[in-house]
């Protein structure tokens, strides 16, 4: 009988630095989109495989901000879900070292490795199979396509047309060498252990060699040290797939993801969308939207497309929103207009204020164009526009205009602002 595992990579506090101010007040992977922590989207996929046993989160957070998520879970879904932590940054593979035991124990047939940054309809299923048809593989990577200029931000491969084995793998290559790019998903096979084990050997040398902390020894790249090394070997292998997929790299990213994430609801989770009420009774809808239960919308405000509003939220009269997520909450107070932004928790919104951002769409016009993932400011300095973010417990006083705007958590604004970060 088949048994498979999952590990997602969740990382630590010091990662996730472009996703603030919104990783201030809750850990990046318990982000909220469509409605879900971000990585409850991965254990969804993970719980869908009948032969998944177990589900192993990964990084260094502190334990009190991954528990009781974990523990809910493990409730909700009746599947083993544990939370392994770093005692320090060990990199995608160190930390997969690290907790090699708890991997192996029951002897798997194979396990997924997922990066917990990103968002994608994952079809593990589909790649689980490729895999098992293959002839002894290490690594299974799931790939897709990019543009040329954008495959430099990621790790780029060559494959064989016929056996799809990599023959060439560079991570964030300065010049062009494939557009089928790595999306930090996997399939692993137990024998990856002595692939990393030979590389922390080798690096535990050097270290005492040069006098160097052991801890440097255990800090390893499953990219540059282990998939880069194993091109041509016979035993890495990419399946390139055409699902929808994408990286939660900054906070714009997430009005992206949760656009995508609402489309799958249509078909796999309908129940998680309000659906258009005309009777008068509701608030209008235009679809996709994901509302929590316990959000309290006047029946005149107007919601959606593409709209996420968490629990505990209060919005009134004659509010439009569109292409927003809503955290919990928050309240929009009378006729007040949200486009492309994110509210913090907590936040107020006056009356006839009106809170907007510049959406970072990919180029419709090119193929295979992915979510860009700009630097907050260009080259003379100044914020580049993109959505407007709230953080939690902000104040927005009544008929003021934020525009492509950072505001950082517990603010009261006195004044409109464009273009600007309040620190």
């Amino acid at each position: 009988m088949i048994m498979l595992k999952a590990v997602i990579l969740i990382g630590g506090p010091q990662k996730g630095t472009r996703f603030r101010p919104l990783s201030l007040d809750i850990p990046k992977p318990l982000f909220p989109v469509a409605g879900l922590p971000l990585i409850q989207h991965h254990i969804e996929a993970c719980i869908a495989l009948k032969e998944l046993k177990e589900i192993l989160l990964i990084g260094f957070y502190p334990a009190a901000l991954i528990q009781q998520f974990v523990n809910d879970l493990q409730h909700r879904y009746n599947v083993t879900i544990r939370y392994l932590q770093e005692f320090t940054a060990l990199g995608t593979a160190g930390g997969l070292y690290h907790f090699r035991d708890q991997i192996r124990y029951g002897n798997p047939d194979a396990f997924f490795v997922m990066n917990g940054d990103v968002c994608a309809d994952f079809p593990l299923d589909e790649l689980y199979q490729f895999h098992k048809k293959l002839n002894n593989p290490l690594v299974t990577i799931m790939g897709t396509e990019a543009t040329r200029q954008q495959s430099l931000h990621y790790g780029c491969m060559v494959t064989n047309k016929n056996t799809h084995e990599v023959t060439h793998y560079v991570e964030k290559p300065s010049s062009y060498v494939s557009t089928l790019i790595n999306c930090g998903i996997y399939v692993f096979s137990l024998d990856i252990f002595h692939t990393i084990g030979d590389v922390f050997s080798t690096k535990q040398q050097d270290c005492y060699r040069n006098g160097n902390s052991s801890r440097e020894a255990g800090y390893i790249q499953l990219e540059q040290e282990i998939l880069a090394p194993l091109t041509g070997t016979g035993k890495l292998f990419a399946l390139q797939v055409t699902k929808w997929w994408s990286q939660l790299k900054t906070a714009g990213s997430a009005i992206y993801a949760n656009r995508h994430y609402l489309e799958l609801y249509r078909i796999k989770h309908p129940e998680r969308l309000r659906q258009p009420n005309n009777s008068g009774e509701d608030c209008s809808i235009y679809p996709d939207v994901h509302i929590d239960p316990t959000a309290q919308i006047h029946n005149s405000a107007v919601i959606g497309p593409n709209v996420s509003i968490g629990s505990g939220v209060v919005i009134g009269p004659g509010v439009r929103i569109r292409e927003s997520i809503i955290l919990s909450d928050a309240v929009i107070n009378d006729r007040s207009l949200i486009l492309h932004s994110i509210i913090g928790r907590n936040s107020r919104i006056g009356t006839w204020a009106r809170v907007e951002g510049t959406p970072s769409d990919p180029d419709p016009n090119k193929a295979f164009a992915k979510m860009e993932n700009p630097p907050l400011f260009n080259n003379d300095g100044r914020l580049n526009p993109s959505i407007t973010i709230l953080g939690c417990s902000v104040s927005v006083p009544a008929e003021t205009i934020l525009l492509n705007s950072i505001v950082l958590p517990n603010k009261e604004l006195s004044r409109s602002i464009k273009n600007e970060i309040i620190l």
